[in-house]
């Protein structure tokens, strides 16, 4: 049973490494890593491209997630696992798609911070608690007009979904892990919005064009 946890969790990390960002690069002829904010992941694709590439990023890296989740799910219903350790398996390959999003080894681990990574495991594990999550993001950040508030809201939903319907323990110290790392990974956001110089969504949209 190591064994395959152990398998679970490189598989994850694998499929999280693959960014989004990297796709928009070949595009762009832009490495977002190294403008903006210096991250890989979608809001700041948009903020240095615009909107949509940092959709074309999110959309891309929310897919990895679902996909990772979806696969094993599959997997797994070939075998007479109980409940309690089918949700195990899951919330682990959930949480190795955004630690490799987060830590890719190409990129000194150094990568994005894993909202649409998230989103994607999120969708995967139960689309409606998913779908909610993903639109009370959206409600928070336009709110606010900061998306880390509602990227920080997104994980109540994680909550959620590691309490009910998931069963035993693990998927709720999971979702407690993964916020804990959101939170850390954010820490400059927060910085900045006390500073006032944060990126306000409204921003993103109106950008056109990133960097030649």
């Amino acid at each position: 049973m190591i064994l395959w946890f152990a398998c679970t969790f490189i598989i994850g990390y694998l499929l999280g490494s693959l960014h989004g960002s990297s796709i928009a690069q070949l595009i762009s002829g832009t490495n977002v890593k190294k403008e903006g904010v210096k991250n890989s992941g979608a809001s700041n694709a948009a903020i240095v491209l615009g909107w949509k590439f940092g959709a074309l990023v999110a959309l891309i890296d929310i897919s990895k997630g679902i996909a990772a989740v979806l696969g094993l799910r599959i997997l797994l219903g070939q075998f007479n696992l109980s409940s309690e350790l089918e949700w195990t398996m899951l919330f682990v390959i959930s949480a190795a798609v955004v630690i490799g999003h987060n830590f890719p080894f190409y990129m000194n681990f150094d990568g994005g911070k894993g909202t649409a990574s998230i989103i994607g495991v999120m969708l995967a594990l139960d689309w409606k608690l998913g779908l909610a999550g993903g639109l009370l993001l959206v409600a928070c950040a336009l709110a606010t007009d900061y998306l880390v508030v509602g990227v920080l809201v997104l994980y109540g939903m994680l909550f959620a979904i590691a309490y009910f319907p998931a069963e035993g323990s693990w998927p709720l110290l999971t979702a407690f892990g993964l916020f804990a790392m959101a939170l850390w990974k954010h820490i400059e956001n927060i910085k900045r919005i006390k500073n006032g110089t944060e990126s306000k969504v409204s921003s993103v949209f109106r950008k056109k064009v990133g960097p030649a």
